[in-house]
């Protein structure tokens, strides 16, 4: 089962003191059976930069995709559970990426069928487990405290291990 979140958001109230304006568990989730095993969790995201200092509305309330917003950035967490090889062969990454409204990102005829591309400057931080990030000819074991600044490279996540991988991840519109 994965993880919740409780999200905590800061704000004013109308006398300009500090209060929490939200604390509620994530409610942006995205399971899927083109891609079982992972769950991604939308926390944040704005759609300009600079960012609007305050916001009071939820601005992760719509379907989950996987780019961040144009001229924007999404904040999410994504588990990853341990991968079953036979399962693995069987799926279709471009329809699962399709559901994310990014089929087009997938590689064709990539080593892992979830090896995409993304249009994005990524920063992630591994915060639990251990995964390895598949890139076109070098697998790289990451574990909890790694960080990783992805440039637009093509890649994959494969969790060899036997526990469940927790990442967090700031997705930045790039060009």
């Amino acid at each position: 089962m994965a993880q919740k979140f409780r999200r905590v958001v800061t704000g004013h109230d109308e006398n300009g003191i500090a209060r929490v304006i939200m604390d509620s568990e994530a409610t942006c989730i995205l399971q899927r059976p083109n891609r079982p095993g992972v769950t991604l969790t939308n926390l944040w995201q704005h759609s300009q930069t600079p960012a609007p200092m305050e916001t009071h509305e939820d601005p992760v309330t719509g379907p989950l995709i996987l780019h961040p917003p144009a001229n924007g950035a999404v904040f999410r967490i994504v588990q990853f559970d341990p991968e079953n090889p036979e399962v693995l062969a069987t799926l279709d990454g471009a329809t699962a990426f399709a559901e994310m409204g990014a089929g087009a990102n997938v590689v064709q005829g990539a080593r892992h069928p979830f090896m995409h591309r993304t249009d994005s400057l990524d920063y992630s931080i591994i915060l639990s487990g251990e995964i390895y990030m598949l890139m076109d000819e070098d697998d790289v074991l990451l574990k909890a405290g790694d960080v990783v600044i992805q440039q637009g490279t093509n890649h994959a996540w494969s969790n060899r291990g036997t526990e469940p991988c927790t990442i967090m991840f700031v997705l930045n519109d790039a060009k």
